[in-house]
């Protein structure tokens, strides 16, 4: 376990250079292509690690200053996915879970049942937060493990059923999504939300006329609908909800739109490391299985650049604090996650063809699962912290987050079902 913990302690940045390096030597790349393919992978996280931060950063105080603003008292907070993610790799079901990952994933792909090969180690988190979780409500250790490995076999399953899809309806990044599926639990619990809120509006006369998708907004407003300006248009709202100066709102909206403009360049460095390994991988893969069709699993911040996912999370951030504030019996107060919001759209917005106003309309039923369900799992959550000895829950009521699979609408299904089933 210590052994785990100080390899996922390295962070993304160092782990994924790692891995890619491991995976292109086996695959029978030249060392000095894996190293460079490596490297370009490091190198893009840790650029779009660096603008995230920027984004969270300047994000993260106006989302606070808009709560304080509303007078929010509620009884739940929101700590933040960095918090979630220590609470699932500290969970004593850790070690188990996720040498069970490894076997599952070999298993499945070895009897043709899935075609993805899941590299996104780093974010093993997701699943381990569920089964924390589950673990907290029932203390059954085996219900626990067992629970996570179906939540890591289903999620595996929809990641290959999703990968055509995804691939397709994100034109710019077309060839370079080839072979690469998202099995990310926390994005793909939401994809029913987008396919349902799309299939209604589409049947809506009028509403099924409006098309806010980057390039239609772009086409017509011209440099105001370039990615940079909507940052902007987007920080300066943010400001002024936030009650901020006007030299705060200015920088605000500067930091949001080189935000906005420099993560694609980023992703884009990431990616170019990805391919060279992708290419060698196909090829490799296609000598030793001619008739075979593999996939690899990655993060889903391969996604989040894209103007509609960006765009439509920043505006769901004041959208989110004014629902918590109306929501009759919600608990959950938002706070650290407002400003990863953007993370719920990533495999949402290819269902609702990158439709800004039918994403957005996704996104405001996807918060308020994710304040009722917080609300219910609080005791689970804040629970689970305490055995993943995370200190800062002594001096909360409860917590919980809004960026994760504990609160996703699957989430719940599977921490009450296992209490049920360990109640019996």
């Amino acid at each position: 376990m210590a052994i785990i913990n100080s390899i996922i302690a390295l962070g993304a940045a160092v782990m994924m250079p790692i891995i890619f390096f491991v995976v292109g030597l086996i695959f029978k790349m030249k060392p000095a292509n894996a190293f460079k393919a490596g490297m370009l992978v490091g190198v893009g996280f840790t650029g779009v690690s660096m603008v995230i931060n920027l984004l969270l950063g300047a994000l993260g105080p106006a989302s606070k200053a808009m709560v304080e603003r509303l007078g929010l008292q509620l009884t739940v907070t929101d700590v933040g996915w960095a918090t979630a993610s220590t609470i699932g790799w500290g969970s004593p079901i850790m070690p188990v879970v996720v040498i069970g990952f490894f076997v599952i994933n070999a298993c499945l792909l070895f009897l043709k049942i899935t075609k993805t090969v899941d590299i996104d180690i780093f974010n093993f988190w997701i699943f381990l937060l569920l089964g924390a979780n589950i673990y907290a409500g029932t203390k059954n250790f085996w219900l626990a493990v067992i629970s996570t490995w179906i939540i890591f076999i289903i999620t595996l399953i929809v990641a290959d059923f999703t990968q055509p899809i995804i691939q397709k309806q994100f034109p710019a990044k077309t060839e370079q999504l080839k072979g690469i599926s998202f099995p990310h639990l926390t994005c793909v619990a939401w994809i029913p939300f987008g396919i349902v809120s799309d299939w209604i509006i589409e049947r809506i006369p009028g509403l099924n006329k409006i098309n806010l998708q980057p390039e239609k907004v772009q086409k017509r407003l011209g440099v105001l609908g370039e990615p940079i300006s909507l940052g902007f248009i987007l920080g300066i709202l943010i400001g002024i909800l936030a009650g901020y100066q006007v030299n705060s709102i200015l920088t605000l909206s500067i930091n949001v739109a080189a935000s906005m403009y420099l993560l694609p360049e980023m992703v884009g460095i990431l990616i170019k490391g990805l391919v060279m390994v992708r290419d060698r991988v196909d090829e490799q893969l296609h000598q030793w299985f001619p008739t075979r069709k593999f996939y690899i699993g990655m993060d889903t911040a391969l996604l989040i650049d894209d103007p509609s996912v960006l765009a439509t999370g920043l505006l769901l951030i004041p959208i989110a604090i004014l629902l918590a504030f109306v929501l009759p019996g919600n608990k959950v107060l938002p706070f650290v996650d407002l400003a990863s919001l953007m993370f719920l759209f990533a495999l949402v917005a290819p269902f609702c063809k990158r439709n800004m106003f039918r994403m957005l309309i996704a996104g405001i039923f996807i918060v308020i699962c994710i304040l009722y369900v917080g609300s219910d799992i609080s005791s689970e959550f804040t629970e689970a912290a305490v055995m993943s000895k995370i200190s800062a829950v002594k001096s909360m009521t409860a917590i919980t987050n809004m960026v994760g699979s504990a609160t996703t609408w699957v989430g719940w299904i599977f921490i009450k079902v296992a209490e049920m089933i360990n109640g019996i």
